[in-house]
């Protein structure tokens, strides 16, 4: 495996970039295909020799954040240096890892659904891997935020001797539920979710009935010509699963649909924006280990959601938006192949429960996108990893709030500073 290294230096932070191209098939000596997979280590000056800290970052489909200055950005990077060397990992498909675009498409429908089969967690867990290998690590410790949490457990379950730590925030992915049971508990949560928000602003209630009305006749059109949807509008509740997202909600909800302000904020409040399509094709399988998710949001919708269309959705995918969002539309038989595709199990749970493995997880009792009742059953097969359970934060908690400082006490047995 061919790798490059730069270093960069930005006030107290050294940056040191590596790119190892690795192969695109793990499991397949034989499949020539390779792909390069980024990272930045990440250290402040005098802490070059701590241990090593793993960021998997949440998607699918996001890279690792990049880091600017000092005080270090994002703002729990501070906290994570304070005691390791950080490295920022663009997962594959991702970033500076021979990212996912539209010349995939290029191949075929066919080809490109196959290429994206091979970016799951199970290949992420092989890269990171290979970059530990070519760091002379023997163990190092992961940061697993949402997406990245899912990632971790897969980890678990083949390289657990690998693993010092884990640290899991949002992400404490069922292991054996189908994706069909998932989802229809995340519908539970929206309407949860979207009931708060209309008991502290009833009059917004009445405000995205004529938003429905306006969406039902095709007189909301984005900038990028999509003519909005019903399902899309109501996707923007998937605000609601981050601490300040009521905030973008509110503020979209009190404009004037017909002004440009409303289209562009409504554009960047809808989920699955056009950036990575990645993060739209892919999703549903980030739930699926051994099943085929044949469109598994849309087929759950329960009748409330039908009857009542101010109810916010969340990361509800539609089969619709490859024909009503510019962005998705070329990727439509892309997307069909893979939501019949059967994936292979991902997680061993006998693996997971005798790993031994210690560290802490954060469990956001309203989490809108990882339901709690489904994260405590993983729980329980990691007693070494202490859980915090709270509603102080939403599913962004780690980007808000001193979350990993409380998840690096417990994992020491430090009383809660």
């Amino acid at each position: 495996m061919a790798a490059g290294t730069q270093v960069r230096r930005m006030m107290d932070l050294a940056v040191e970039e590596r790119t190892l191209t690795v192969p695109l098939v793990w499991s397949d000596p034989a499949d020539t295909r390779t792909i390069d997979v980024f990272a930045a280590v990440v250290s402040r000056r005098g802490g070059e020799h701590l241990p090593y800290l793993v960021y998997l970052q949440g998607g699918p489909g996001h890279e690792a954040p990049r880091v600017f200055h000092a005080p270090a950005s994002p703002m729990w990077l501070d906290t994570a240096l304070e005691h390791y060397r950080v490295v920022m990992l663009d997962q594959r498909g991702t970033g500076r890892s021979t990212p996912v675009g539209d010349s995939l498409l290029e191949l075929g429908a066919e080809a490109a659904a196959e290429y994206l089969t091979h970016l799951r967690a199970d290949s992420i867990v092989r890269d990171a891997e290979a970059l530990r290998a070519e760091l002379g690590v023997t163990r190092w410790s992961l940061l697993g935020q949402s997406f990245g949490g899912f990632t971790t457990l897969a980890y678990l379950s083949t390289d657990s001797s690998s693993l010092e730590r884990v640290f899991i925030t949002g992400g404490l992915s069922t292991l054996d539920r189908h994706p069909d049971e998932v989802y229809a508990l995340c519908y539970d949560k929206m309407q949860d979710a979207s009931e708060r928000y209309y008991r502290r602003f009833p009059e917004h209630r009445e405000r995205m009935r004529r938003l429905v009305e306006l969406a039902a006749a095709g007189e909301i059109v984005l900038p990028d010509g999509e003519v909005v949807s019903v399902s899309r509008l109501r996707s923007v509740g998937s605000t609601l699963g981050a601490n300040d997202g009521w905030q973008t909600l509110w503020s979209l909800l009190e404009l004037d649909p017909a002004s440009n302000a409303f289209r562009h904020d409504l554009a960047a409040a809808m989920p699955y924006g056009g950036r990575n399509p990645l993060y739209f094709v892919f999703h549903e399988s980030s739930y699926s280990s051994g099943q085929a998710t044949r469109w598994s949001a849309e087929r759950m919708t329960p009748a409330i959601f039908d009857d009542d269309p101010t109810l916010f959705t969340g990361e509800h995918i539609r089969s619709e938006w490859t024909e009503t969002v510019p962005a998705f539309r070329p990727w439509r038989e892309v997307a069909m192949r893979l939501a019949e595709h059967e994936w292979p199990k991902i997680y061993d749970r006998d693996a997971i429960a005798v790993s031994g493995i210690t560290g802490a997880a954060a469990v956001y009792l309203n989490d809108v996108y990882v339901p709690f009742e489904f994260s405590m059953e993983t729980a329980e097969l990691l007693p070494g990893v202490r859980t915090w359970v709270t509603s102080e934060h939403e599913h962004n908690g780690l980007r808000s709030g001193p979350v990993l400082e409380r998840l690096i006490d417990l994992a020491h047995d430090r009383a809660v500073r």
